[in-house]
């Protein structure tokens, strides 16, 4: 690796990565010749030290160095994360269709989780009331505030019917859960709305015959059969997942491919659970009529019961089985997931050993955060601290894996485990090679850590077999204060995604990276020796397509087909960038989140996701 000066600063030379059988591998540099210090970066997003190697030409990228007062400007958290809800609805949500144009399914589901969850910070901000009693107090601000408020929440009503459900119910086990998660938050949203600025008219039942239950009510309550309809359906097709034949337990990731038991599927199946536990309201809708009712045949989906200790059954048991399946790394993050060594299944196959005991150290940021909404539930649940200490060991774990606690130690860009300078990184995005997945995953690793830090609660609830628990002064404190002590990180993280806005207010995914005016040709660059990469350890099948060999594929399944790559269009920065005038001294510059697939809605929603974080954990309750 070479390393030029240019006055002051250092130019980074950054060597090319070589994809070989599955492992980077770092060749020599070819000094620059250029006079200006630069970031070259090949048509496949392989970093270059040149604008030429072994005969290719190269795209340069100027990254401009977050000067230290980027990352500590102040700026008004709850008004930012109000633009930028309202940046990734009217630029990325389309209301004829009801859709995200161009996320994929599962990643739909996500984004509308993130609404849903964001308007519940926002009726917690305001504190008005539309009783019919107080129309005189009902003031013009209120009513600016309640439209806001229906405005983006029929948004979601109108996505119910676009969500592409009949699609995803033939799709992997991860991308059902999605749905569940989704709709419930949407549930818990409507009942929180209800409870704080209408007249208390209790919650609806998952009956449709109470739909239209206490006039006096908020209109949208009328929705909470339906939504709580959709997350049991998903949620009875996802545990099918559940298998026992194989390392003793554990969900699948996908029946289409060999068995996988990997962290994201485990993860959800486990808050899904126990989320279906504490807030799903029953479900008495008998469809689809196709199903089969051993108990009353030709009726349909027989009822569901509303906190079937069924639920909290297999939270706990799906917890423990992670707890002890070997999947955390010596950084004590969670790595991918286990394939079984010998598995040959088929026809006339073997399971091998049976046992987890071939493991993907492919780290992700999501595999870090979805467990945690479920430890805070579970022990709302069963009272057990020790669902706490694992969430905020965890958490410890990823602020750690980030370069926080060596901060100001060395230089700033080293890669640390999940991040570089305290700025969670997904480990495509430096390179700009991040698939939609990977455009969602530090969003959901925020949204789960809000969750699992909201306040505990003061008061238990009992009926009947159902139980919560409740806080006493000690725990809460100690709760609080944990989770207060995150608030620089989560600042530290809002602030580097913020600074990647572009003119449009949308957010990049590189974060700690600024937007860059096109036509500047000398911007600051980062001064480091080096850009520390990931190592490559594990197969980001994320990101990438999965592999087609015998460890991925099935043997009997002829017709099922890999995930389907970037486009070439979709690898390559824009086309007006793609270009550069050798025979000028000028170079083209381009925003490094411009790279790759580029502002996307995921990456929208990452930084949504994170000022929601610092809102609901810090700035609210100060």
């Amino acid at each position: 690796m070479t390393i030029q000066y240019s006055g002051q600063k250092l130019a980074l030379a950054i060597s090319a990565f070589l994809f070989v059988s599955g492992v980077f591998l770092l060749p020599d540099i070819v000094p620059s010749s250029h006079g200006k210090t630069h970031v070259y970066v090949n048509r496949d997003q392989a970093v270059l030290s040149d604008g030429v190697l072994g005969g290719h030409k190269c795209d340069v990228l100027e990254v401009e160095r977050p000067a230290a007062e980027e990352l500590s400007k102040p700026f008004n958290t709850f008004a930012a994360l109000l633009e930028s809800l309202d940046t990734m609805q009217s630029h990325f949500y389309t209301i004829w269709q009801g859709q995200w144009p161009t996320a994929i399914d599962w990643t739909a589901a996500v984004m509308a989780t993130h609404v849903s969850a964001t308007l519940a910070a926002m009726t917690e901000a305001w504190r008005y009331r539309t009783k019919p009693s107080s129309r005189r107090d009902y003031t013009r601000e209120s009513q600016e505030r309640e439209n806001k408020i229906n405005r983006y929440f029929t948004q979601m009503t109108s996505f119910y019917f676009g969500e592409n459900a009949f699609s995803i119910r033939t799709q992997a086990y991860d991308d059902m859960l999605w749905v569940v998660l989704e709709w419930l938050e949407s549930i818990k949203f409507i009942n929180l709305h209800s409870d704080l600025h209408y007249v208390p008219s209790g919650h609806l039942d998952g009956s449709a015959k109470t739909s239209t239950r206490n006039a006096t009510g908020w209109y949208a309550q009328q929705f909470t059969p339906q939504f709580a309809h959709r997350a049991r359906l998903f949620y009875d097709l996802a545990a099918k997942g559940w298998d026992t034949s194989l390392c003793g337990g554990g969900m699948v990731w996908n029946p289409h491919l060999t068995p996988y038991k990997n962290a994201i599927t485990n993860q959800l199946f486990i808050t899904a659970s126990i989320s279906m536990y504490l807030h799903f309201p029953g479900d008495d809708n008998p469809s689809p009529f196709s199903f089969k009712n051993p108990v009353r045949p030709s009726t349909g989906l027989p009822p569901a019961k509303a906190h079937d200790p069924q639920y909290l059954e297999n939270a706990v048991e799906a917890y423990q089985w992670l707890r002890t399946s070997g999947m955390t790394n010596r950084k004590g993050l969670y790595v991918d997931g286990f394939h079984i060594q010998g598995w040959k299944g088929g026809k006339n196959g073997s399971t091998g050993t049976g046992k987890c005991d071939v493991r993907n150290e492919q780290v992700y940021t999501y595999n870090q955060g979805v467990v945690l909404s479920g430890l805070r539930q579970l022990w709302e649940a069963t009272g057990s601290k020790s669902y706490l200490d694992d969430g905020h060991q965890l958490i410890q774990n990823v602020i750690a894996a980030t370069g926080w606690y060596t901060r100001g130690t060395g230089w700033p860009w080293l890669w640390s485990g999940l991040g570089r300078n305290g700025v969670m990184e997904e480990a495509c995005d430096s390179l700009g090679t991040c698939s939609q997945n990977g455009h969602t995953f530090k969003g959901i690793f925020f949204h789960h850590l809000t969750l699992f830090c909201s306040l505990l609660p003061s008061t238990g609830f009992s009926e009947g077999d159902f139980k919560t628990f409740a806080a006493d002064d000690r725990l809460s404190a100690w709760h609080n204060e944990k989770c207060r002590g995150y608030g620089p990180w989560l600042r530290h993280n809002a602030r580097a995604a913020y600074i990647t806005r572009d003119d449009e207010g949308e957010f990049g995914t590189w974060w700690g990276v600024p937007a860059t005016d096109r036509q500047t040709d000398t911007p600051d660059l980062i001064d480091l020796e080096k850009l520390d990469l990931p190592s490559g350890e594990g197969t980001d099948y994320r990101n990438g397509a999965v592999p087609l060999d015998d460890i991925w594929r099935l043997p009997d399944d002829q017709s099922w087909q890999r995930s389907k790559p970037l486009d070439d269009d979709e690898i390559v920065p824009n086309a007006e960038n793609k270009n550069i005038n050798e025979e000028s001294s000028n170079v083209t510059t381009w925003d490094a989140n411009d790279r790759g697939r580029g502002r996307t809605v995921e990456t929208q929603s990452g930084g949504l996701a994170v000022l929601r974080a610092l809102w609901k954990v810090v700035d609210s309750k100060r």
